[in-house]
């Protein structure tokens, strides 16, 4: 049996704007957050002991972190490197130029020749001798459009088709991967990607570059033992099977307030040919918290948004205070309280927002969603309009005038 810790999605450097400078380090806080937590997944690699570590990708916010970024992240796997436990780093999105050149931020490791450290910035598999015996990894690293086609293949192409055209393309590069692995030995496949079943979180805003989707059933192959993956921050199981395990670990830390309601950790795994048991372990990590109360129809705007606050355990907790109020009632607001009410979180802001008067409901007819022609979503819209009542006729007319003339100008083009 091979004992495997599997981490993903690290972001050192990232959330500065949620920290404060610590007077005795010169650090940002956030960043020694960050720190503090990738110590703990290490020092459970040291403890249990495990026989090898593998890393999902995205070690910072970009390709080219600050030199004392880089430093705390290389000083925390060095621990690693001295207790001989093999190492695999996954090349993500965030570890690209954003012209895709490369992983910079990770290759390093791979030019200074670091032991028992391999970079993952290819598809290919690396053969890991263990204490414990021989795994086979398979790294599958964050692939945009440029890695498999040229700008003529997509021409005329719309984006499902091209991402129909990259999957396919992938998956006849991957078949001729898998034909290579041996039968006998335990395998992972290691990859940054986007799931077409997974539930995103933060990524979705952070995302560098444009990548594309891919089908589980390129995953769950009986090649491979487990599916170890990075990119997505929120932990998940995307095959209930569990044959194989296909797993985002999610991120280690929260970045920001998207992940507020998301548990942090890292996966371990006991892995051998043909089974994976795999536990996921929760990382004890900053609180977020969202504060938001509406007081526009309060007669006591102040009184009920120091009454939101007081429900809530905000210390050394990052917070956002949001109240909704009209602007008559400004003047009603001692921001000094509110100040002195939220000085026990870690960092916070307040934000104020305006009720229009004139804010009305969304008409679920007109949602996103619906497929429904303008004529008949601008008439829906009117007759939710009292106070367009006397001007919706002709505004119907002048609407019916410029779509048939737009009508006519497309007729005119398609046939000269």
């Amino acid at each position: 049996m091979i004992k495997i810790l599997h981490l993903s999605d690290i972001h050192m450097g990232s959330g500065f704007s949620h920290g404060r400078i610590n007077p005795e380090t010169g650090s940002n806080t956030r960043l020694e957050d960050f720190v503090k937590t990738l110590s703990r997944c290490i020092d459970r690699a040291l403890t249990d002991p495990v026989d090898m570590v593998i890393f999902g990708g995205d070690a910072f916010p970009d390709a080219t972190p600050p030199p004392y970024v880089q430093e705390a992240f290389a000083s925390q796997f060095r621990r690693l490197v001295d207790a001989n436990i093999p190492t695999v780093l996954l090349v993500g999105n965030h570890d690209q130029h954003s012209q895709g050149q490369g992983g910079a931020s990770l290759c390093i490791y791979r030019t200074l020749g670091v032991r028992g450290f391999v970079v993952g910035d290819t598809l290919t598999t690396h053969h890991i001798q263990t204490r414990n015996g021989s795994v086979q990894v398979m790294t599958l690293p964050w692939l945009t459009r440029s890695t498999l086609m040229t700008r003529q293949d997509t021409d005329n192409l719309s984006l499902a088709e091209v991402n129909q055209l990259l999957t396919e393309r992938l998956r006849v590069v991957l078949e001729g991967e898998i034909r290579r692995l041996d039968p006998d030995v335990p395998t992972v496949l290691l990859a940054h990607l986007m799931a077409d079943n997974a539930t995103l979180g933060a990524e979705r805003f952070l995302a560098v570059g444009k990548g594309f989707t891919l089908p589980l059933s390129l995953l769950t192959r009986p090649c491979f033992d487990y599916v170890a993956l990075g990119h997505v921050h929120k932990h998940q199981n995307l095959n209930k099977s569990n044959d194989p395990p296909v797993i985002y670990p999610g991120s280690i830390e929260r970045v920001d307030f998207s992940e507020e309601k998301e548990d942090k950790g890292y996966v371990m795994i006991e892995l051998e040919r043909g089974n994976a048991e795999w536990e996921f372990c929760r990382l004890d990590v900053r609180t977020f918290r969202t504060i938001e109360v509406d007081v526009s129809k309060a007669e006591d705007p102040q009184g009920a948004i120091m009454k939101a606050i007081a429900k809530h355990n905000i210390e050394d907790s990052v917070v956002r205070l949001i109240y909704k109020l009209r602007s008559e009632q400004l003047d009603l607001i001692d921001n000094a309280s509110l100040h002195n009410a939220l000085t026990t979180a870690h960092t916070y802001t307040i934000q104020p927002e305006l009720v229009s008067q004139l804010a009305r409901p969304r008409i679920p007819e007109l949602s996103a969603s619906s497929s429904i022609d303008p004529m008949s979503a601008l008439k829906t819209y009117l007759d939710n309009r009292e106070d367009l009542k006397d001007i919706a006729a002709s505004m119907l007319e002048a609407a019916d005038k410029l779509l048939a003339d737009d009508v006519e100008v497309w007729l005119e083009k398609a046939t000269n």
